[in-house]
């Protein structure tokens, strides 16, 4: 059995390309075969293959076999880790920029009270 790190690592590296990427946006509509998902990339066969193969090797991708036709079709289970792994960031930023509103809010403060003070001083010259 393999650890998340290791499965983490093998979905990365899958998703760092971005033909694989394609074939997954294009697998997200439903099984293709190799010929239906090389059309709109300038590749062999062969290349397509390849891709194909470091896509399932993570997991992402499953090959099923009808007579001649082996379709591919997405596997997100391997998306949903990322996810998950995601996530722990997720909440990381949102606390950073509820942080930076509450430094924006009490700049905001600051200046009004600049922006009042000069309004008075003005006031208080001019009588």
């Amino acid at each position: 059995m393999q650890g998340t790190e290791e499965r983490l690592d093998r979905t990365f590296a899958a998703l760092a390309d971005p033909t694989r990427r394609a074939i997954l946006a294009r697998l997200a509509s439903g099984e293709a075969s190799v010929t239906e998902l090389a059309e709109p990339f300038d590749m062999s066969m062969p290349a397509v293959s390849k891709h194909l193969k470091v896509l399932e090797r993570a997991g992402l991708v499953a090959r099923g076999r009808e007579r001649q036709w082996r379709p591919a079709r997405l596997d997100a289970g391997p998306l949903e880790e990322v996810a998950e792994w995601a996530e722990s960031y997720r909440r990381f930023w949102e606390e950073s920029y509820d942080r930076l509103d509450e430094y924006l809010e009490q700049l905001k403060g600051r200046r009004k009270e600049q922006d009042d003070g000069e309004k008075q001083a003005d006031g208080d010259d001019a009588g």
